[in-house]
């Protein structure tokens, strides 16, 4: 069962949620787009109903509330090493079913994968998830076909209808907040059809380095690293030390964002390069989307958000690549 607030009525909800909670949702930015006269939808705080976007996919990932984009992980003195305190408050994100999964991607990358994050942790133990619906599949979405489209990994259920609201209560937490309004019948409906679909080869194995597919790449791909930017499931980063000008034996050490698709990601001392071009480095994203991490956890990476065929300034599609790299795979055999 679940219950039909107005928005006012939601709107009170949210404001008591807020003395507990941070609150964030995907939220439209009008003229902050990729050009001066198109619109963002990016995460960011809420604290009304109006504020946030149900109806448009966000352009970047909601992982940045887990990750910061730069983290100050401890300030460091001649003698000291002090962490920076995390607000006591608890957080609310309103994600889509395939950011759901996403989030239990980076689980395992930083809480089961030998050794416990501590930053991660401190913040993923603070979080909660609101589902949203999608109505229908967005574009580029391959959802279906990755297994992301539906989930029961939430607290609360939120749909807008019309002036109103329709709730489903699941976290036993959040019953109080929600003890008003008309009781309904209501569950979320998930998509059950994307227009692009996607086959994972089978069998694959380290052979396919040989492909030719990869040089294609080489050309295409000019390492900006927005697909990694935006993707829901990449995790990686570097670490900076900053020294204070005023005292240079004082500063702080930085979790930074990184991108294996940029110039020096995996060069190491020396000055050797592993993945020198960018056919080396594409192939090495898509192997770990959709071989290496399904080896090691037993199911796929990649969640079909399609965010980084959305973001890509060269119109590279992660889906069509898996898609060719499957036929090529056919062809050999």
């Amino acid at each position: 069962m679940g219950i039909y607030l107005s928005n006012k009525e939601f709107n009170n909800v949210l404001k008591e949620l807020g003395k507990e909670y941070r609150i964030y949702a995907p939220k439209l930015f009008k003229n902050k787009g990729r050009f001066s006269d198109t619109d963002l939808v990016r995460y960011d705080e809420v604290y009304s109903v109006e504020e946030i976007e149900f109806n448009k996919k966000s352009y970047y990932s909601p992982k940045e509330i887990l990750l910061p984009i730069t983290q100050t992980l401890f300030y460091f003195t001649e003698d000291k090493v002090i962490e920076p305190e995390m607000d006591d408050k608890k957080i609310l994100v309103f994600l889509r079913s395939c950011d759901i999964h996403a989030v239990k991607r980076l689980d395992e990358i930083y809480l089961k994968n030998g050794v416990e994050d501590p930053y991660y942790k401190k913040r993923r133990e603070k979080i909660n998830f609101v589902l949203m619906e999608c109505e229908n599949s967005f574009e580029n979405c391959f959802c279906v076909n990755m297994g992301t489209n539906k989930t029961e990994d939430y607290s609360l259920f939120v749909k807008k209808d019309g002036n109103g609201i329709l709730v489903k209560v699941k976290g036993e937490d959040f019953t109080s907040y929600f003890d008003i309004g008309e009781e309904i019948e209501i569950n979320p409906k998930f998509i059950e059809e994307n227009k692009v679909k996607v086959n994972i080869p089978d069998n694959l194995d380290i052979n396919i380095f040989k492909l030719p597919i990869w040089s294609e790449y080489t050309s295409r791909c000019i390492g900006c690293g927005r697909c990694n930017i935006v993707c829901g499931t990449c995790s990686c980063f570097s670490m900076q030390d900053i020294f204070y000008k005023d005292n240079e034996k004082t500063g702080e050490r930085r979790r930074v964002w990184a991108s294996c698709q940029i110039d020096g990601y995996s060069e190491v001392a020396g000055g050797f390069d592993f993945r020198s071009n960018q056919g080396d480095r594409m192939r090495f994203k898509v192997m770990h989307k959709i071989y290496d991490f399904n080896k090691r956890f037993g199911y796929q990476m990649c969640v079909g958000c399609g965010r980084c065929d959305d973001a890509c300034p060269e119109y590279i599609s992660f889906s069509c690549c898996v898609n060719r790299l499957n036929q090529e795979i056919k062809e050999e055999k």
